[in-house]
């Protein structure tokens, strides 16, 4: 039974559903690393310790007729700019979105396969985005760690049993785990590799939400986990929040706007944190970040190592920075037209090709017209290893039979 509560957010007018777009002619086999979910409202009923049960996160009724995540007391947003692919624009706003709102390919996996269908996306990774946030952390966040651990647990069952295994070749398969107990944190990764995940989403810059920053040594049995088990880290850009903003500033024309600064400081604070240079094998992921400010940063380790001395505290004696970004850093596009041209500095074997369905960044239906309009004019072996085989091969995961092109 759902409960009913007050929110005080009035309720906009909305307009329905737009009818299924016809399916988009494929022209490139896409694996798409970077798009988000939506949990059901069932998603962690009968997943957790019996005594644990009735504190487990729910959905809610507002007496306005939102529906929203309720978890230890506080109600959390499925914001509607978070599944609007097949809404009608009037739509596009922030507020709580009703699972009646949006595409069921937002929350159900058999509706999910058939909008990846409709748009040519052969496999997908996706992120989880209403109840845990980009990074998976709020469960990170109570203070009875028991809880905490047990629904990391339940989303993660919940991911493999109802997401992921009823069609595991075309969905990879991505963890959360405990980030305030790094010890149960890395266990978590262990036990999610065992069965097959593929990868794990953290917060780009978790020092912004409380947690120690990168570069202490809290972190270390995670990314050790990480690094041991092949499980690829994914740090969503912003999945610790937005920057700090001036005053009277638009808060979301200009976050949306930072996304690619905020990649580049990110992956800078991780390049640096020397994880990387100690663990040759780790594989990071920018997801969401684009590739526009890559080369930019290659440029820039190499100054500060080859000319202004400024980098004289790097760890690794026998790998430059450059040579590590390049070695251990995946950097995910949805389109950068205009800097794809970059790509023989950055590697074109660093990066990936993302739809961001439903999100508002996305471009399904029409992701495969991105493809042509971007990729188009690269040879066939690059355009190859930006659509799918990157990818594929990171996350270990298979392809189909024959790949276009």
């Amino acid at each position: 039974m759902v409960r009913v509560v007050k929110l005080g957010i009035k309720r906009p007018a909305t307009h329905g559903l737009l009818p299924d777009p016809k399916p988009r002619d494929v022209n490139y086999t896409l694996f798409s690393v970077d798009d988000h979910l939506m949990e059901p409202p069932h998603t962690f009923e009968g997943r957790l310790p019996r005594h644990l049960q009735d504190r487990a996160p729910q959905v809610v009724e507002t007496e306005e007729g939102h529906q929203v995540w309720q978890f230890d007391g506080q109600p959390y947003f499925q914001v509607g700019f978070m599944c609007v692919a097949g809404r009608p624009r009037e739509d596009h706003r922030v507020e709580p979105a009703r699972y009646d709102e949006v595409r069921p390919g937002c929350w159900r996996i058999d509706d999910r396969i058939k909008d990846m269908d409709i748009g040519g996306i052969w496999a997908s990774v996706n992120f989880p985005s209403g109840v845990t946030g980009f990074g998976g952390t709020l469960f990170s966040e109570t203070k009875d760690r028991e809880l905490g651990l047990a629904c990391v647990q339940a989303w993660n069952d919940w991911l493999y049993e109802e997401w992921h295994s009823p069609h595991p070749d075309r969905i990879v398969p991505l963890g959360i785990t405990l980030l305030s107990d790094p010890e149960k944190g890395a266990e978590e990764i262990r036990r999610n590799a065992a069965r097959g995940f593929r990868a794990v989403t953290l917060p780009e810059q978790p020092h912004k939400l409380g947690y120690p920053p990168i570069f202490h040594e809290h972190w270390e049995p995670i990314i050790r986990a990480c690094a041991e088990t092949e499980t690829v880290l994914n740090l969503h850009i912003g999945a610790s929040g937005f920057p700090p903003m001036p005053p009277g500033a638009p808060l979301l024309e200009l976050g949306a706007t930072l996304f690619g600064p905020m990649a580049i400081e990110a992956c800078a604070e991780w390049l640096w944190s020397g994880y990387p240079a100690r663990y040759p094998e780790l594989k990071i992921a920018m997801s969401e970040g684009g590739i526009g400010w890559v080369a930019m940063l290659i440029d820039r380790v190499d100054n500060i190592m080859a000319r202004s001395g400024y980098g004289r505290g790097w760890p690794d004696k026998q790998n430059s920075p450059s040579d590590v970004l390049r070695r251990n850093f995946s950097f995910c596009m949805i389109d950068d037209p205009s800097t794809i041209s970059t790509r023989d500095v950055i590697g074109v074997e660093n990066i990936l090709f993302e739809s961001d369905y439903p999100h508002g960044d996305g471009t399904w239906p029409d992701t495969q017209e991105v493809m042509r309009k971007t990729l188009g004019h690269l040879p066939v072996e690059e355009i190859r290893m930006i659509a799918h085989e990157n990818a594929a091969r990171l996350y270990r995961h298979p392809l189909p039979e024959t790949c276009i092109p």
